[in-house]
Order: C-alpha cells, then structure tokens, then sequence
C-alpha cells in the first residue's frame, strides 16, 4: 500500500487495512513504514464542536495550468460528516457567480443554519443578500486566521497533496474531470480520524472470509482502493 500510494501516512494506511479486517496499529505500520519529515481559540473551537451538524464552509483555492492561466475552485463542504456538497471551477469568479454556487449546493430546503468563510472581498452584497435571503447565518472568520475555517482549509490542503500536486492541469475541463475523481475518492473510500475512521459516506469493514484483497486503482492510480472479492 505504501508503494501504491506514496502520500499515504501511518494512520491512512492503518484505517485502509482497518476496512479490511486487518487490526494492525499506528505504531507497528509506522516501524516499517518511516514518517517523512498555533494557539487555538476555545471559544471558537467550542462553537464548531457544538453546531457541527447545522454548519457549511467555503473557500476558494487558486489551481494553475500547463499554460500558465489561474483557475478558481470553490469548494462548499458540510462539517457534519466532511461531505463535499458542491465545487465548481471559474477563470473570473464574481460575487453573483459565487451566489449562485450557494444556490446550487443547497437546493430546496437543505440549507445549513450557519456558513462559515473568509473576508475575501468576492463576498460583495449580491452573495450577501443571496445568502440572507436562504435563511443562512454567515459566520465570518478573523482576518488572517484561517485555522478558523479548518475543514474547508484541511480539505483544500489534501486535494493539493494528494491530487493536483501531482499532475499538470491542462485546461478547467480537465481540472473538472480530476476533481469528480478525487471527490468520488474522497467520499466513499478515503477515512477520516475524525469520523472513527470511516468515509464521509460509511464505508463497511470486509472480514477476511469474504475472500481475497483486490486492488483498485482510482484518481488516475494516485490512490488505491482495497476490496475482498471470492475467488
């Protein structure tokens, strides 16, 4: 698995064979498996433990291309169970733009109550008002502490790591295509600490009698996804 997938740490490779049947800990992957080389505020922390289930995050992440053009992402994540409820990618986003991606990953009555971002100047008074009018409490982080809004950054952390920083974008198509892989990824197969070691979208242990491990390659090969099939 190491192998397979070099930007996986102990702990992924350990709730890999968790999903498995295989009980192995921490420390025993990390014996033949190396490691490679801010205050927080209580209040706040407390308010995200608490509303976990009633809260949204979104930001921006900047992805350039082979030919040297800037792409905008916006991701939209729940913090509930991680679930990334809606991305969507702009060579020039605007306030009215990123409106309506709010609009697009709520539909109906699934709004959140609250939803958590930065004070990037695109939140201009169209996003603003759109967001009001959903019923939806906008929850802004302080300036320059975007440990604040932690889901949405550690999301945007692991796409880099283990996604784009290891391919070349061409063109914002192919950039779509590499998201909708890594988000079907990270939905169903890649376990969180944080959700006892389970996927955004349980994902069920598969004991050694149901057969032997097959491996599936997914995100192009980057990452691997580890089944027991019968013989």
């Amino acid at each position: 698995m190491w192998a397979a997938n070099p930007t996986w740490g102990s702990p992924r490779i350990r709730d890999e064979l968790e999903k498995l049947g295989v009980h192995v800990s921490t420390a025993t992957i990390r014996k033949y498996r190396p490691s490679s080389g801010g205050r927080r505020s209580q209040s706040w922390r407390t308010f995200l433990r608490n509303h976990g289930a009633a809260i949204a995050a979104m930001d921006f992440f900047v992805v350039p291309t082979a030919t040297f053009r800037l792409l905008y992402v916006l991701i939209v994540v729940t913090h509930h169970r991680r679930r990334i409820v809606h991305f969507s990618t702009t060579e020039s986003p605007t306030a009215g733009w990123t409106a309506q991606q709010v609009v697009n990953a709520f539909p109906y009555d699934t709004a959140p109550k609250y939803l958590l971002r930065d004070r990037d100047s695109i939140y201009g008074d169209v996003f603003v008002r759109r967001v009001e009018c959903m019923g939806i409490e906008q929850k802004l982080i302080a300036p320059r502490c975007p440990w604040q809004n932690p889901y949405a950054e550690r999301l945007i952390g692991s796409i880099r790591r283990e996604c784009l920083d290891r391919v070349v974008v061409f063109s914002e198509q192919h950039l779509r295509e590499l998201l909708e892989a890594y988000v079907e990824y990270y939905e169903h197969v890649r376990p969180h600490r944080s959700l006892e070691h389970d996927s955004p979208i349980p994902r069920a242990v598969e004991p050694p009698e149901q057969g032997k491990v097959v491996e599936l390659p997914l995100v192009g090969g980057l990452h691997h996804r580890y089944v027991r099939r019968a013989a």
